[in-house]
C-alpha cells in the first residue's frame, strides 16, 4: 500500500497552463510517475488534500501556511516570479490608490492572490476597498458581466487572456484602463521574488513514495524548461492565448525554490502572521532518503 486505504499515490495538478512546464514530460510518457494524476482548480485540490484523498499536490502558498502541521514542502519546486507574473492581475477602472470604499471583485479559489492583494492595498496603495466574491478565473472573459464594480482581480489563464485583449485595445482597454500586475507590485514593494504556488506532500505519505514522485516532477520540470516552444504551442491551443504570449509567460516564471524565493515566501508568511491571516510562517521540507 502506498498510502492509507489506497494502492496508488495520487498527485494533484492545477489545470492552468502555468503547470505545463512541470507536468509536460509526465503527460507525454517521457518521465514516468508512479501514481495517478488528479486535475482540479486550486480550491478542489485544497479540499482533496484536506480530506487525504490525494497525497501530493501543487497548492497555493497560503494553503501550505494554513496547514503546515500536516504538510511538507517538496524542495526545489514552486511557481514563482521575480517581477511581472502576468497571470495574477488587478484590472481596474481607476488608479488603485483611488479604490478606497469601492467594489473589487475577487475569487476565493486562490487565497494567495487575495491575501497578496489585501497586503498591497494596505501597505502600498494605502486604501481599503470593498472586496466582493465573484468569478476571477473564468476562461471565457466574454462572460465577465457588467455588475457594479470598480476593479477585478483575475487569475490564471483568464488573466493572460484579458491582459492580451486589453493590450490590443478595444472594449477591454476602455473598460479597464489601469492594470496592476501583482507579481511586479510585490517586487517593487519588497525587492523579493513572490511564490504563488508550492508542491506539498501529506506528512503521512511514505517517504520513499513521496521522494519518487518528487524526483519525477523535478525531471519533468527540467524537460519542460528546455521545451517551452512546444509547451507554448500546446498552451495556446488550450487557452486561446497567442503562442508568443504563452512563450513570454513561461519565460517570466521560475519553477524553483531557491534561497531568494524562500526569502520572498518567508516575508509573505511573516506579514500574513502579523495580520492574523495564517497561524504559522515556518517552513518544513520533505526529508531526503
Amino acid at each position: 500500500m502506498t498510502t492509507t486505504g489506497r494502492d496508488m499515490l495520487r498527485v494533484g495538478r492545477i489545470r492552468y497552463i502555468n503547470c505545463y512546464p512541470v507536468y509536460g514530460a509526465i503527460d507525454r510518457g517521457i518521465v514516468p510517475l508512479a501514481g495517478e494524476l488528479v486535475d482540479g482548480v486550486p480550491t478542489q485540490l485544497n479540499r482533496l488534500m484536506a480530506s487525504g484523498d490525494i497525497d501530493i499536490s501543487v497548492v497555493s502558498a497560503v494553503e501550505y501556511a494554513k496547514d503546515a502541521d500536516r504538510l511538507l514542502l517538496l524542495p526545489e519546486l514552486g511557481i514563482t516570479s521575480d517581477g511581472p507574473v502576468r497571470s495574477v492581475m488587478l484590472f481596474s477602472k481607476r488608479d488603485a490608490r483611488d479604490l478606497g470604499g469601492r467594489r473589487v471583485v475577487v475569487s476565493r479559489s486562490s487565497m494567495t492572490s487575495v491575501h497578496l492583494l489585501e497586503l498591497l492595498f494596505e501597505h502600498v496603495w494605502k486604501c481599503r476597498p470593498e472586496f466582493v466574491p465573484g468569478d476571477a478565473e473564468m476562461g471565457d472573459i466574454a462572460r465577465f458581466g457588467d455588475e457594479a464594480h470598480d476593479a477585478r482581480l483575475v487569475i490564471g489563464d483568464a488573466a493572460l487572456k484579458l491582459f492580451d485583449a486589453a493590450n490590443r485595445g478595444g472594449i477591454w482597454a476602455e473598460r479597464y484602463p489601469v492594470i496592476e500586475d501583482l507579481g511586479a507590485a510585490w517586487k517593487n514593494w519588497t525587492g523579493l521574488p513572490f511564490v504563488f504556488a508550492v508542491w506539498v506532500a501529506q506528512r503521512h505519505t511514505p517517504v520513499h513514495a513521496a521522494l519518487g514522485a518528487h524526483a519525477s516532477l523535478i525531471a519533468s520540470r527540467d524537460w519542460g524548461l528546455t521545451h517551452l516552444d512546444q509547451l507554448s504551442a500546446q498552451a495556446a491551443l488550450a487557452s486561446g492565448v497567442p503562442v508568443e504570449t504563452c512563450r513570454e509567460y513561461f519565460a517570466g516564471l521560475d519553477y524553483r525554490l531557491s534561497y531568494p524565493h524562500l526569502a520572498g515566501l518567508t516575508e509573505f508568511f511573516r506579514r500574513l502572521v502579523l495580520a492574523g491571516r495564517v497561524p504559522d510562517g515556518s517552513l518544513a521540507f520533505l526529508p531526503a532518503a
